[in-house]
């Protein structure tokens, strides 16, 4: 098993000054890169194509040459339509929805509040695909319910944080202090992480990719986690039972006015460990060759769609590009260690 294929078994890292970037980052500085090359050609610039190369991680890339391309490539010209589940209402879809439209495809985005809820409509055959997901949830849903559904391309990854209402500092938690952590499997287990990545817990040593609080070994606060669900963990940032949560920095509404500047620890959400997080658009396995999929993924390559992204997350979450390929082997690894704790 190669360096690239080895699921990760350590706690995300916060970004550290001066370090090495990982092929994340570094692929992500090319995204912007080519971002502001795509810019500048719709402005009627010159720009020099470039092909960057890369490890694991791939640059997004930015165009509409290259949906025009597909577009054209589908021969009849007729406009081809996907009904996508999503989580949430937000600009991202809009914005998706218009670029797509350009190129022939008509998005329809159909949102579920519930997590589990994209996924089943998915197996129904209700939606042609999802977009709310990141691998590490997809694998433990598989497992859960014997399905197949697979990535076609990857979207975003956001950074997640350990924030409080009421404490200006990690070292102001106290003996006992209450921390709220998400209540599913992928989730909960990225909270641990952080958690032992800031210090204040320790992990068993072979706890896999999917620890619970069942594998803290250390813990000298006496810290008590409280598992709630993941989207509601925000509207209950502030609830005086709590001293902490650990979430996403995007989930917070933006009239709450929290952001990665109010957290008390951050992940380092572009490292190579954070892979399992990145988020996808996800198909039926028998529907992965759709000639559809190329066209949306062109139209996340936008340099709108970045910039919708940009402006709804205030830079918290990022679009990244991994091949298709890798997405679906680190979904087969984290299938393989969701069945060994369920066996």
């Amino acid at each position: 098993m190669s360096d690239h294929d080895a699921a990760p078994h350590d706690a995300p890292q916060s970004t550290t000054a001066g370090s090495a970037p990982s092929g994340l980052r570094a692929s992500l500085d090319d995204s912007r890169r080519r971002r502001r090359r795509g810019l500048l050609a719709g402005l009627g610039a010159v720009a020099a194509a470039a092909l960057v190369g890369g490890g694991f991680w791939a640059g997004t890339a930015v165009g509409g040459s290259d949906a025009q391309a597909a577009g054209s490539a589908s021969g009849s010209g007729e406009r081809l339509s996907v009904t996508i589940a999503g989580s949430g209402e937000s600009d991202l879809q809009d914005t998706v929805k218009t670029v797509a439209a350009e190129e022939g495809l008509d998005v329809t985005w159909v949102n579920f509040d519930d997590w589990t809820l994209p996924n089943s409509a998915l197996v129904a055959g209700e939606v042609d695909a999802n977009a709310f997901q990141h691998t590490a949830f997809l694998s433990a849903y598989n497992v859960a319910n014997d399905t197949d559904l697979t990535p076609v391309f990857s979207t975003t990854i956001t950074q997640w944080g350990v924030f409080s209402a009421t404490l200006d500092s990690l070292d102001d938690l106290g003996r006992g202090d209450r921390i709220a952590i998400p209540d599913d499997a992928s989730n909960g287990a990225r909270a641990l992480f952080i958690l032992q990545a800031a210090g204040l817990i320790e992990l068993g040593p072979d706890v896999g990719v999917y620890p619970t609080v069942d594998d803290v070994t250390g813990n000298d606060l006496d810290l008590e986690f409280v598992p709630i669900g993941a989207t509601t963990i925000p509207t209950q940032f502030d609830d005086p039972s709590l001293d902490a949560v650990v979430v996403g920095t995007s989930y917070f509404d933006p009239t709450q006015e929290i952001d990665a500047d109010d957290a008390l620890y951050l992940d380092d959400s572009l490292s190579d460990e954070s892979r399992p997080y990145v988020n996808a658009v996800v198909t039926r396995a028998d529907d992965t060759d759709d000639e559809a999929w190329a066209l949306l993924d062109e139209a996340y390559a936008d340099p709108r769609v970045a910039e919708a992204l940009e402006k709804e997350s205030f830079g918290n979450t990022q679009l990244v590009e991994v091949s298709a390929d890798d997405l679906r082997s680190t979904l087969a690894e984290l299938e393989t260690a969701a069945r060994e704790i369920t066996s």
